[in-house]
């Protein structure tokens, strides 16, 4: 039987703790669907547009050699998601667990046959980081910018 794993992410300014959420997703699947959330969802739940747009992210994530296949989430709810995409395993990072938020999706998950699998993230760099870095070099932020938000 084929074990399908799936990976949402915004995937904006792809960085290398994406390519090892991604990697490590794949060594736990025979088939891994990279979920990629689109523009107004990430709006919706950060706040902001990506500076990446949702087809480029989609591309992108696609060329990746673990990423099987490529799925463009339009709406919050992972159950729905899997209703449109099924998946035997839900990967997430592991700053939800045991956090309500991710006791709640472990249980929805379960009634469902989802195994949910937590991954630690890449501490030394994040997307929150690079856009922080780049708002300094583009002069639109006031903010110093953290130390490790310039070293790499």
């Amino acid at each position: 039987m084929t074990v399908v794993g799936y990976a949402p992410g915004a995937w904006d300014l792809f960085h290398v703790g994406h390519l090892n959420v991604l990697r490590h997703a794949k060594d736990h699947c025979d088939h891994l669907v990279a979920g990629v959330v689109d523009d107004a969802m990430l709006e919706l739940a950060k706040g902001r547009r990506p500076v990446v747009p949702v087809i480029e992210r989609a591309e992108i994530v696609r060329h990746i050699e673990f990423v099987d296949e490529v799925f463009v989430e339009t709406q919050p709810d992972k159950i729905e998601t899997w209703r449109r995409r099924p998946f035997d395993v839900f990967f997430k990072g592991d700053d939800w667990k045991g956090t309500a938020k991710g006791r709640d999706l472990e249980r929805r998950f379960a009634e469902v046959g989802v195994e949910v699998v937590y991954f630690p993230y890449t501490v030394h760099t994040s997307s929150t980081k690079l856009r922080r870095a780049l708002d300094l070099l583009d002069g639109t932020s006031a903010a110093a910018p953290a130390p490790e938000a310039v070293r790499g």
